[in-house]
């Protein structure tokens, strides 16, 4: 990780541009973390010699790039983690997918059920058993190469919503085999990014928005 990776940091938080391929908290991999890997960053940076503080508020999936906000103080944590619950975080994705919407524009809405053996979502257009109501935004923005890139505001904060969501009106996002792509990205990235958040800052109640780069922007064809 370089300063080049840092969206945004001050004080008591810190928004990193995550790269495909990173896990956000230590799992079964044992790879190391994107939290520990901040950490070891902000250690080296101010020449700390006891602990740092980094707190987790919200996870992208492993193949998923973009931005995610970490804490670097415990009142910021509590504030932060209570605005995620109040949907008070604005965050929106780019993807780029197969096929292009049927409507340019529209409002997905449907219940998601996860199956956590096989790590896959299910979406149903009308409510079932453990099904958790989920909806999102969209807008296609452009063609790249015959391929829809779609902006996505997630209204909800369900386990891979976009990716399900977007392939149930029948645009599958590149790369994801799990939901229907063809072939995988040459990287096991698949493309769904983190492009924007916008927030309230926790201390300070200043306004805060950042946008983040593609890493891979070869395989987007866009930047």
């Amino acid at each position: 990780m370089t300063e080049n990776d840092v969206l945004y940091e001050d004080n008591h938080i810190i928004i990193v541009n995550k790269k495909s391929g990173q896990v956000v908290q230590v799992d079964d991999t044992n790879d190391q973390p994107l939290d520990e890997i901040v950490k070891a960053f902000l250690k080296k940076k101010y020449q700390k010699e006891g602990n740092v503080f980094i707190g987790v508020i919200h996870r992208l999936d492993r193949p998923v790039s973009g931005c995610i906000i970490f804490a670097k103080t415990s009142k910021a944590l509590g504030r932060l983690n209570k605005m995620f619950q109040e949907k008070k975080i604005q965050k929106t994705y780019w993807a780029l997918c197969q096929n292009k919407p049927q409507e340019s524009s529209g409002h997905i809405k449907s219940f998601l059920v996860k199956d956590r053996n096989k790590n896959k979502t299910k979406s149903y257009s009308k409510k079932v058993k453990d099904g958790k109501f989920s909806e999102l935004l969209y807008e296609q923005l452009k063609n790249v190469s015959g391929k829809a890139l779609i902006e996505v505001n997630p209204l909800t904060g369900r386990p891979h919503q976009i990716r399900v969501q977007l392939a149930s009106i029948g645009c599958v996002i590149q790369g994801d085999l799990k939901y229907g792509a063809p072939t995988p990205n040459p990287d096991k990235s698949i493309c769904l990014h983190s492009r924007k958040v916008k927030l309230i800052h926790p201390v300070s109640k200043e306004e805060i928005a950042v946008e983040a780069p593609i890493h891979n922007s070869g395989i987007w064809g866009v930047k």
